[in-house]
């Protein structure tokens, strides 16, 4: 899953523009994220690959591509 789509995922899930979603933002204080909406990213990546990935994981992510690499970790 590239930059692009965890972008448009993002902008969705959290009602923002995705030209203010860059690799570094920081998903809580940039992106204006709360532990419900990253649960919901992690059901909606779920979702779009087909398998479960481990919730205590998500712990690990703090950026946009921190989750970029936790995909691919789990892919």
């Amino acid at each position: 899953m590239d930059f692009n789509h965890i972008k448009e995922i993002l902008a969705k899930q959290l009602s923002i523009s995705e030209d203010i979603i860059k690799p570094e933002s920081k998903i809580i204080s940039d992106l204006g994220a709360d532990s419900i909406s990253i649960l919901m990213l992690l059901m909606t990546l779920e979702e779009e690959l087909g398998k479960q990935l481990p919730e205590e994981s998500l712990s690990e992510i703090e950026t946009v591509q921190d989750i970029i690499t936790f995909i691919d970790k789990y892919k």
